[in-house]
């Protein structure tokens, strides 16, 4: 597990996303969306498509037939992923009816049974994403034996605590992000109490010097929205997180090294606005942000837009804000 990696997140950490990430850090450890074991094996289109400079790189998956899971697993292991993870923290109805998900919290036999038989087949690590409790089922034992099962039973060695209950009825995903307080001193509990696993921390993580603070009690920490909403966050994660004394990128290079790929993706078919809208965050809190967000949100859509968008956003930015 790194110290850091920036959370599964679904409509949002896609490949072009994550590549745009990866410019700004090389260490911290990069989730696909969560993807079903039904898409990858019966879907048209190749779910496990990503670029080889995302490494380290893991494939979250969703379900909850071992058989699929181990399947899937193996093709991962297959294509290069450093990591398949379970996604065992997702609460919408349509992630429950396809019984996957916060539910299968309360399915810890059902979980270790998914594990055991990925990590059957696997070399790669197989780990689980989690909260620590869904409606009722909101003990500190229910979590401890939740944790127990899929690590004695499953052979699981290391999880991620979004550190929030989940409703399965009566909030929305986004509600379910947001309402549920935070706990963080369950997720440092269950590191005291299973002091063999590898557990990392997810939930409302929104400074390096919060993440710094986790990692006094931790393993890992995980940083969500934050991390997409003000992607730049990521630009010092490899020398405070990692120790690395490799200079901080500046905002106008990170987007200039973008061009290439951008072209690419381009003459391949992809639509300039799907890659923009992760870079839209990047000027959070400076001056000029707002007008590079409107610049390229009233044209990355429009028929041939190339990198001249970008590069007539970044012109609208202030000259010393690009050399910070």
């Amino acid at each position: 597990m790194q110290r850091l990696s920036v959370a599964p997140m679904l409509d949002w950490t896609d490949r072009h996303c994550r590549y745009f990430h990866r410019l700004l850090t090389a260490q911290t450890l990069l989730y696909t969306e969560m993807v079903t074991t039904g898409a990858i094996i019966h879907g048209k289109a190749d779910f496990l498509a990503y670029n080889q400079e995302e490494h380290p790189v893991a494939l979250q998956l969703g379900g909850s037939n071992p058989v699929d899971l181990a399947h899937c697993a193996k093709l991962a292991e297959q294509r290069g992923y450093d990591e398949v993870n379970l996604n065992v923290g997702c609460p919408s109805d349509r992630v429950q009816n396809g019984r996957f998900g916060a539910c299968l919290m309360a399915e810890a036999d059902l979980v270790a049974e998914c594990i055991a038989a990925m990590k059957d087949v696997v070399d790669i690590p197989v780990t689980v994403k989690t909260r620590i409790g869904i409606d009722d089922l909101d003990s500190y034992e229910f979590l401890t034996h939740f944790i127990s099962t899929v690590a004695e039973k499953g052979g699981c060695e290391q999880f991620t605590i979004h550190a929030r209950k989940a409703w399965l009825s009566g909030l929305s995903p986004k509600e379910n992000r947001e309402i549920p307080p935070l706990d963080y001193s369950r997720a440092y509990q269950i590191k005291q109490d299973f002091s063999n696993l590898t557990i990392a921390v997810n939930g409302g993580v929104k400074t390096l010097e919060e993440a710094q603070e986790h990692l006094h009690h931790l393993d890992g920490v995980m940083i969500g929205r934050e991390a997409y909403q003000n992607p730049y966050i990521l630009a010092e994660v490899d020398q405070k997180i990692f120790g690395l004394d490799t200079p901080v990128k500046k905002r106008s290079d990170v987007v200039k090294e973008m061009y290439p790929y951008i072209e690419n993706a381009l003459s391949n078919g992809s639509y300039l606005g799907h890659i923009t809208r992760h870079m839209l965050g990047l000027f959070q809190n400076m001056p000029g942000a707002r007008q590079w967000r409107r610049y390229i949100s009233e044209n990355a859509h429009k028929k041939g837009a190339g990198i001249e968008v970008l590069e007539q956003a970044l012109a609208k930015v202030p000259y010393e804000e690009l050399d910070v």
